[in-house]
């Protein structure tokens, strides 16, 4: 998800777990009369409260509140909210209707056809159609759009066809078994065809979709608002309340000092605040005022991607040198204080075909980087700095602002270690990672990571990139690996789809493309007063039971 350009830092990238070949029938719905006022519901032994205003602080600034040009996670969790998709991902995997009632896909798994509901209109009045969806995916595709994160998701969407009204047939370039899954995610969200092409650039700052909340303002750095959209009527199955949200608006507070952010929790300032310290989780437990939600995300865990464009780090020794001289334990424990989990591969634990058996497999050895560096020819001088041919050993660390997750103090601590071994690290945190990182490829090491259900996610970081496109993070190109994650990516037999992941794991892993840290939980703090506060099967909040209690 910085990832508006590109890659995203923490991205919604999702993919499904399992092809679904016919989805399930008809959707649930609920009540066609749109004047109907909302329904007060059980949540568990309690009624649900209509009315009132959830104030809720965000860690950074969303990009744009258009679903197919935004890059962050962070507009995801305001995006959701304005937004509906075809389909819906259950934390199982499955995927069930949404937009979409049913749909059947072609014998050699390259068309798709979606039966849509008739009931379904944007904010601005606009009815969903067939032409309305097809509008979109061939607008993520329209090189004018500018699209992110989307465009990746959406491959390898061909072609749409309008069958009538309410149908419509997907053509894709090749099969996938990620495809289905991605059209669930938040960044390929439907939006109003007429507000797209009414606003045009402009559209980020003026969102209009179909979901619970409609757009009221945004307030640059500030704050950004939606409110209940009274007709709604057509939630997934994820959620219990089908219909009108039971809150009157929401108010995203963009607050990216972490203590202000917690402490307008505690002092009731705003109802729940988002990406808790690890120092506070523990204190606030303790707090019978406050509720911590913590939801561990699935994907690629945060990552230092190492630049093997840059020397000597195109050399296996070098980078398994650096691999052998940082000591992610200790990182790791001194940062997070036991409340994040330690990353092991290029995928977090809940993604399917996460190899385990890479667990405590690498562990610091000073010995063994001091071995490789000497091995290449890199020998320490009189200061204890590293030198060949008359060059100093050095590295680049690259890291953006603000401090996300502590991240900033990732580099610091490896700039110690790495010292250990004759290695300078020369630190650059800078708030324009787009043109540091993607456009000049100015690093020798850069982290990142990524939301995502699905393994097919690797394709993108470690598949040898094509020479007309944005350059990969490490830029790995390996010829056995693109063939693992092309497979990969077709492959109908789980347990051989499972094997090719491993594979790769295993290869990045034993080459040391990259250093994974740890994996990213989730966490709010809340009021005890909101109620219903759910999340989806990556992590992100889900506003349609939620209510506050009087």
């Amino acid at each position: 998800m910085n990832r508006s350009k590109g890659w995203i830092k923490f991205s919604a990238l999702s993919l499904a777990i399992a092809l679904v070949l016919t989805g399930c029938g008809s959707a649930e719905k609920g009540s066609s009369d749109a004047s109907q006022s909302v329904s007060p519901k059980q949540e568990g032994k309690q009624t649900a409260v209509v009315g009132g205003e959830l104030t809720y602080a965000l860690a950074t600034s969303p990009d744009s509140l258009d679903p197919h040009r935004s890059g962050l996670a962070v507009a995801v969790r305001v995006l959701r909210t304005i937004y509906d998709s075809l389909v819906v991902q259950l934390p199982d995997g499955s995927i069930k209707p949404w937009l979409a009632t049913e749909w059947t896909v072609s014998p050699d798994g390259l068309s798709y056809t979606f039966k849509l509901r008739k009931d379904v209109k944007f904010h601005d009045g606009t009815p969903l159609n067939a032409e309305a969806v097809k509008y979109n995916y061939d607008r993520i595709l329209d090189p004018a759009t500018k699209a992110a994160n989307s465009v990746a998701l959406l491959k390898p969407y061909k072609s749409s066809e309008v069958i009538d009204e309410f149908t419509i047939k997907i053509n894709l370039e090749t099969p996938s078994r990620a495809f289905l899954g991605n059209l669930s995610q938040a960044l390929l969200g439907i939006v109003s065809p007429t507000a797209a092409k009414k606003y045009g650039d402009q559209f980020g700052k003026n969102p209009v979709g179909s979901g619970p909340f409609s757009f009221v303002k945004w307030e640059e750095n500030a704050s950004i608002q939606v409110k209940r959209g009274p007709d709604y009527n057509w939630a997934p199955e994820i959620v219990e309340n089908k219909g009108k949200s039971y809150l009157d608006q929401i108010t995203f507070s963009i607050v990216p000092e972490e203590a202000t952010r917690i402490g307008s929790v505690q002092s009731k300032q705003v109802l729940a605040g988002e990406t808790i310290p690890p120092q506070n989780i523990v204190s606030l437990k303790t707090d019978s005022s406050i509720q911590v939600h913590q939801v561990n995300t699935n994907g690629l865990p945060y990552t230092l991607f190492i630049n093997q464009r840059k020397a000597p780090w195109g050399e296996v020794k070098a980078r398994q040198a650096l691999q052998a001289a940082i000591d992610v334990d200790a990182i790791v424990k001194t940062l997070y204080l036991g409340t994040y989990p330690r990353a092991w591969s290029p995928l977090s634990p809940g993604v399917f075909g996460y190899d385990a058996s890479l667990e405590n497999g690498v562990k610091p050895d000073l010995a063994k980087a001091n071995k490789l560096l000497d091995e290449l020819g890199w020998l320490k001088g009189t200061d204890g700095i590293r030198v060949k041919d008359g060059k100093k050993l050095t590295l680049h660390y690259v890291d953006g602002s603000p401090n996300r997750e502590k991240r900033n103090d990732i580099a610091v601590i490896i700039q110690q270690q790495l010292k250990q071994v004759g290695i300078v690290v020369e630190v650059e945190i800078t708030k324009d990672t787009a043109n540091v990182v993607y456009t000049k490829g100015d690093y020798d090491i850069y982290g990142n990571s990524q939301v995502n259900s699905d393994p097919n996610a690797l394709y993108a970081f470690y598949h040898t990139s094509d020479p007309k496109a944005r350059p990969t993070l490490p830029g790995l190109a390996d010829p056995q690996v693109d063939k693992w994650l092309e497979q990969g990516a077709i492959e109908p037999d789980d347990k051989k789809r499972a094997d090719l992941y491993k594979q790769v794991q295993k290869s990045i892993i034993d080459n040391a493309v990259i250093i994974p840290i740890y994996v990213f939980p989730y966490t709010v703090a809340a009021s005890k007063t909101v109620k219903g506060l759910k999340f989806d099967s990556l992590g992100y909040p889900l506003f349609n039971d939620t209510f506050i209690q009087k």
